[in-house]
């Protein structure tokens, strides 16, 4: 199945996300400490933890630390209490944008985030306005150059819903989210390594921005991903030159 060009997109945003590895760490710690206390600290018995834990190595964080985390959570340790919020709302050109959020103080996070959104000319939704627009799943995305054929056949075989060839060369695997781990442990051991895979919110359709747009987009979704109780934002823009 074709599908159009996100590689650019990709590697932008990675790059902006490597800028911010300090910000990185404090979400993932953020997450490891609600998939603890929600699941508990077994890893081999707490799925969401596991990928918690898979992000936090990703990141170069050291495993005392992970372990610190897990058991300040599960309660060997005391611990913030986070609560995970949803917010939903309009960009540039009506691009749709998910922001997720764990916060101890909802007052607080709310008013960041509706400030963020008005200050950079977008608004906050409604619980409900865009996440129609998404699916939530896993996703698996692999560099132009790897081999079509292999990926499809062993995704497939361990139970991805679509393969998907972008016109740039690159691939995508998409997958229910409860197969992610079943589909990233057969890639993997077919020697197939992924650019990005994880479980996200997938946008169905996109908005293409350029120019000013794509500039005042970006600046948006910096001011969104800056904010210290944001975990994820998820969007439907393809941004492309800002100049």
């Amino acid at each position: 199945m074709a599908g159009h060009s996100k590689w650019a997109n990709i590697q932008h945003r990675k790059g902006r996300q490597d800028e911010k590895r300090g910000k990185i760490w404090t979400r993932i710690i953020r997450e490891i400490t609600v998939a603890a206390r929600q699941g508990g600290g077994d890893a081999s018995a707490n799925p969401r933890l596991r990928l918690a834990i898979d992000k936090a190595k990703a990141a170069n964080m050291p495993a005392d630390r992970i372990k610190y985390n897990i058991d300040k959570a599960s309660g060997a340790l005391e611990g913030v209490n986070y609560e995970e919020i949803r917010y939903e709302g309009y960009g540039i050109g009506g691009a749709a944008i998910i922001v997720d959020t764990m916060t101890d103080n909802r007052v607080r996070t709310v008013a960041e985030v509706r400030h963020a959104f008005s200050k950079h000319g977008g608004n906050l939704g409604t619980e409900g306005s865009v996440a129609f627009q998404f699916k939530h799943c896993g996703q698996f995305v692999f560099a132009p150059g790897t081999s079509e054929d292999k990926v499809m056949e062993v995704a497939l075989e361990a139970g991805a819903e679509d393969v998907i060839g972008d016109d740039d060369g690159a691939i995508e695997v998409l997958c229910a989210a409860a197969d992610y781990e079943a589909v990233k442990n057969a890639l993997e051991a077919a020697g197939l390594e992924p650019e990005v895979a994880e479980v996200t919110m997938r946008a169905e359709n996109t908005v293409a921005l350029a120019g000013e747009d794509a500039q005042r987009m970006q600046k948006l979704l910096d001011a969104l991903e800056d904010l210290d109780d944001v975990q994820d934002v998820f969007h439907n823009a393809e941004i492309g030159e800002t100049e």
